[in-house]
């Protein structure tokens, strides 16, 4: 349900405004209904969806890249995914008015510490209409209101998917200004000067969205611009399990951001791991591009470039080097790597240790697929993005990162003069349970 012409930017975000105030006072128990009440609206707009769907997926065949066309497509077991979702995120706990905190200062004065809504979000996103979903109800889980601006090539899908948060809202009584939809990309500009009205933007696509984001705004955002993610077979890797967790990293979802994009391979298992990957993974369609030590190995490989090191392929392409030894592998990530997700593959508990105590990503995994670096699969039923900032949230994030928190202090009379000067009271400072 996009907003009539007449509504500006700004009157959709003052709306907003005071509909994350609303939000934020609402139960646990209406928050909850409201998403279960969208996962049913997803199900009964099947039909509806999908072929405003189809739609998008004719019209951008052709015109938009394979990986992008990927995203773009929902059929019906995604439908049914992003009802699950929902219903994952509605049996959450509820993240507000969690104590945090609590203290006494002193008699008959306690302060407490509570989570709250940001308040009011802004999110750009291309290409998938399921992250409408996903936002939405992870922004109405914990209390804030959002604006979206999905792809242009995915304006109908979008549409259909809104309208149905829409008749949630409807249905459960609440503002429908809490998830609203942005008619072009005017608004985002004009809403990026506002920080009075949006308190957080969350960019999710290209890198170049991404970075003329951050550039165009004074209003914090959180993302990532780069998902080059590295997977390190180690001397003592297995083969079996290597091979299969590249595979995974690399073709379950090619052009997801947490696929793969280098695999770094010791030397010593070299002659071992690089035969088996390019039998397993040459007859799969994967384009493989190696350094010179892994072409002299498999002389047919295609060569690599330097370029080819800092690439988000974002489809079945993968970049292989040799390296000396785990010091190598741990300064190429340093050098190429996002912050986004990076494994190694080993039996070595020594050198597993050492690189998840090293590596400086938002994810960093031992003998696992960088496929697991997703909201819903880490257990927050969804994510609205992937941060690979160091403030506030980091690596998928769900409900904790579309919180921050107030401090409640409750006294009995009590001044600052009562704890100053010659016969200042003290402060007891003693921390209580947070169960009163």
């Amino acid at each position: 349900m996009t907003s009539e012409p007449a509504r500006t930017p700004d009157i959709q975000a003052l709306a907003a405004r005071n509909a994350s105030r609303q939000l934020a006072t609402t139960t646990s128990e209406l928050r909850a209904t409201v998403l279960h009440r969208l996962a049913d609206q997803l199900e009964l707009r099947a039909p509806q969806i999908l072929a405003a769907n189809t739609e998008d997926v004719l019209a951008a065949t052709g015109v938009v890249e394979a990986s992008a066309l990927q995203r773009l497509k929902v059929d019906g077991a995604k439908l049914a995914a992003m009802a699950q979702g929902v219903r994952a995120v509605a049996t959450l706990p509820d993240p507000l008015n969690r104590l945090q905190l609590r203290r006494e200062l002193d008699e008959g004065l306690e302060l407490t510490r509570v989570t709250c809504p940001l308040g009011v979000l802004c999110v750009i996103f291309e290409s998938r209409p399921d992250a409408l979903i996903q936002i939405s109800a992870l922004a109405l889980k914990s209390g804030n209101a959002v604006l979206l601006k999905g792809g242009s090539e995915a304006s109908r899908s979008n549409a259909a998917l809104l309208d149905a948060v829409q008749g949630a809202l409807l249905e459960t009584g609440l503002p429908e200004a809490s998830v609203q939809g942005l008619p072009d990309r005017a608004a985002v500009s004009v809403l990026l000067q506002r920080p009075d009205l949006v308190d957080l933007v969350i960019p999710r696509g290209s890198n170049a969205l991404v970075q003329s984001i951050q550039a165009a705004t004074r209003i914090p955002v959180l993302g990532h611009a780069e998902g080059i993610c590295h997977m390190v077979l180690d001397a003592a890797a297995d083969t079996t399990m290597a091979v299969a967790l590249v595979r995974d990293a690399k073709l379950q979802y090619p052009s997801a951001c947490n696929a793969v994009e280098t695999v770094l391979i010791h030397r010593q298992a070299a002659s071992r791991l690089l035969p088996a990957l390019v039998a397993d993974l040459r007859p799969r369609g994967v384009d493989l591009r190696g350094c010179p030590a892994c072409r002299a190995l498999v002389p047919d490989l295609a060569e690599a470039g330097e370029a080819d090191w800092d690439t988000e392929y974002g489809a079945p392409i993968l970049a292989l080097r040799v390296v000396a030894d785990l010091d190598e592998a741990l300064a190429h990530i340093r050098a190429h790597g996002s912050g986004h997700t990076e494994a190694i593959v080993t039996e070595d508990p020594g050198a597993a240790a050492r690189f998840l105590a090293e590596v400086d990503a938002a994810g960093v995994f031992h003998n696992a697929s960088t496929r697991f670096a997703d909201g819903f699969r880490y257990g927050f039923g969804a994510e609205v993005g992937i941060s690979t900032g160091r403030i506030h949230a980091r690596g998928p994030v769900g409900l904790e990162g579309l919180l921050s928190y107030r401090y409640l202090l409750r006294g009995s009379g009590q001044g600052v003069e009562d704890y100053s000067g010659p016969s200042a009271r003290p402060f007891s400072h003693v921390d209580l349970p947070l169960e009163p």
